[in-house]
């Protein structure tokens, strides 16, 4: 089990989408894609029945971990640190097309998240921000 995590409380349901978030932090020449990362040590934190579907490295600071629940029909998102420490900016950022998403934003000592949307009948765009790193998926995972 990871850590525990230091922040403010999660904040649901915000308005703003999640390209205009991750839009910011591409304009403020943070952007850095990254290959896929092999661990799978995040995915327990989203709870039972969800199963790992892809996962993201963030730079060299962490992984952004995407699963899924088919009994539920619920994607999850993670973004967990690879050396926990002293807290720092992290985000985790998951939507649907037509624009409902959960974003968990904050400094946090391990990992942000998890994060929820129904993936039902929609694509997936997922993504998260470790300090000054940030990954971001669009369109994966229709169903």
């Amino acid at each position: 089990m990871i850590g525990t995590r230091d922040g403010p409380q999660r904040r649901r349901g915000l308005r703003s989408s999640v390209s205009a978030v991750l839009a910011g932090v591409m304009a403020a020449g943070l952007l850095v894609l990254a290959a896929p990362d092999a661990r799978a040590d995040g995915p327990g934190l989203c709870g039972s029945g969800h199963k790992l579907i892809d996962s993201a490295a963030i730079g060299n600071l962490g992984t952004a971990y995407l699963t899924w629940n088919a009994e539920s029909g619920r994607n999850c998102l993670i973004v967990v640190r690879g050396h926990p420490g002293a807290a720092l900016s992290m985000n985790a950022l998951i939507g649907r097309e037509d624009g409902i998403q959960d974003i968990d934003s904050g400094y946090f000592t391990s990992y942000a998240g998890p994060v929820y949307v129904d993936g039902r009948g929609t694509c997936i765009d997922w993504g998260g921000v470790i300090h000054d790193q940030e990954v971001s998926r669009w369109h994966t995972h229709c169903g």
